[in-house]
């Protein structure tokens, strides 16, 4: 199984578009006027859904939609106790976006006051993992894949990385807890390590780190804002290495994939930049067996960065948007992948949409329907690059 998933030839960031009813939920238990029982029978309602769904398309492999999470950071922020934060709401994700436009850089106004991670935040004490909630996430998904299909199609579960969570600490404001960043990373890698052993003796044979922060180290403005605080971006960059590297060492059997895009929020983004300048480190440096990249448009650079991914590993190039309704086709998904070819053998490639549909409750301006004729191609596409 695992040898299968490192090879996968389709895959997708994980965030599914949410149905409207379970977003009307959502609000409501926002409001106080939902309890918490009926938002989790609304979302386990969807989930089974969406699921089937995908069994429906024949995805190889399945997600809840991170049904459950009003922003894609949210399982993380909810597993933990330490930060000085406020609980994520409907109310407090539409807030977060206003002003935003779509297919334009947005500021998201991080250092106010608002949810772990989300937000920029002190803590008040050292972090605590006080709940796996992706163990919880990954069980019930897994458990619809199972009850819908004979086979049992692998489910697949993705939570943030330690990068985004260092970017997202706000360490000068928390000294009287940890001394420094190093502490911090190093519960920070504790507590990861074991959310994924939970995972692994659940039974998920296939983790995916999202790591979006990681192209701040070629966009000038976020390169500025850590200078600013007195920080060395080299130094962070090879701290968060490591850390990716720590959280994932010893699970023999796992797939493990990272995620790295450039901001992706109600079709907007955060980053500017190609991966050319930390391609060598990230891609030599990262243990993870597929690397799911960021390649729908201008933003993304060109293919030869890929000439420096490690033979054994491959490449899942996001070549479909998720930002506009706009339907790829085959022929030019299928030119493309033969380009990137020539900096990386097509058999270190795969395909995907360059990020999730829906990294908020609201999701990206595209409609359900849009986004599943987008899988759709992306799989018609797979069948006629690969089957031959």
């Amino acid at each position: 199984m695992s040898e299968t998933l490192d090879t996968l030839r389709v895959d997708q960031v994980g965030s599914l578009l949410r149905p409207r009813g379970l977003q009307q939920v959502f609000a409501e238990h926002g409001e106080g006027k939902a309890s918490d029982e009926e938002l989790r029978q609304a979302e386990d309602e969807a989930i089974r859904e969406v699921v089937r769904r995908q069994e429906t398309h024949r995805l190889p492999v399945v997600t809840d939609g991170e049904y459950r999470r009003l922003n894609f950071q949210d399982s993380f922020a909810n597993s933990v106790s330490g930060f000085a934060a406020t609980r994520n709401s409907a109310q407090l994700t539409e807030q977060r976006a206003a002003g935003g436009q779509a297919l334009q850089r947005w500021e998201s106004g991080q250092h106010a006051a608002g949810p772990a991670i989300v937000n920029r935040r002190p803590v008040t004490e050292r972090l605590r993992l006080v709940r796996n909630v992706p163990l919880e996430e990954f069980r019930f998904a897994q458990s619809c894949a199972d009850g819908e299909s004979a086979a049992g199609l692998p489910a697949k579960v993705a939570f943030i990385g330690p990068d985004r969570i260092s970017q997202r600490f706000a360490w000068e404001e928390s000294t009287a807890v940890y001394t420094g960043m190093d502490e911090f990373i190093a519960d920070l890698v504790q507590i990861q390590r074991r959310i994924v052993s939970q995972l692994v003796e659940a039974g998920c044979r296939y983790v995916q780190i999202d790591a979006p922060s990681y192209t701040a180290y070629v966009d000038p403005t976020t390169l500025g804002q850590m200078r600013g605080r007195g920080e060395d971006p080299d130094r962070n960059l090879e701290r968060s290495i490591a850390a990716d590297n720590a959280i994932i060492e010893g699970f023999p059997g796992v797939t493990f994939g990272i995620h790295l895009c450039r901001g992706n929020q109600r079709s907007m983004w955060h980053r500017e930049g190609s991966y050319d300048a930390i391609a060598e480190k990230l891609f030599t440096g990262l243990l993870h067996q597929r690397l799911l990249l960021e390649y729908d448009d201008e933003r993304s650079g060109s293919f030869e960065p890929l000439r420096f991914v490690p033979r054994g590993k491959v490449a899942v190039l996001g070549l479909i948007t998720t930002k506009t309704p706009r339907l790829e086709t085959v022929d030019d998904l299928a030119a493309r992948l033969d380009e990137a070819s020539r900096h990386l053998p097509l058999e270190q490639l795969a395909l995907s949409p360059q990020c999730g549909f829906a990294s908020d409750m609201q999701g990206n301006l595209i409609s359900e329907d849009d986004q599943w004729r987008k899988l759709d191609v992306m799989l018609e596409t797979a069948q006629k690059v690969w089957s031959s």
